[in-house]
């Protein structure tokens, strides 16, 4: 899935892949993740979410982090 960020300043024009250990997520949801090299979690935003295999992930899988908590909103 790709999160933005819209609450931090620094990144808030930037959107990040991350992969996501919950049920049905959705574009629109909130969520907790790491973010920066600290891996300090912020609040983010759901901007789109993909479902694929490894091989055509948009970036390596083994550099992807995972969201910590999904905040539901309805779909």
């Amino acid at each position: 899935m790709r999160v933005q960020f819209p609450d931090d300043p620094n990144v808030a024009d930037m959107k990040y892949w991350y992969l996501c250990p919950f049920d049905d997520p959705c574009a629109g949801d909130r969520v907790i993740a790491p973010l920066g090299r600290h891996n300090h979690t912020q609040e983010g935003v759901i901007c789109q979410v993909l479902n694929t295999e490894e091989y055509n992930a948009p970036f390596p899988i083994y550099l992807i982090k995972s969201i910590r908590k999904l905040i539901k909103q309805e779909c």
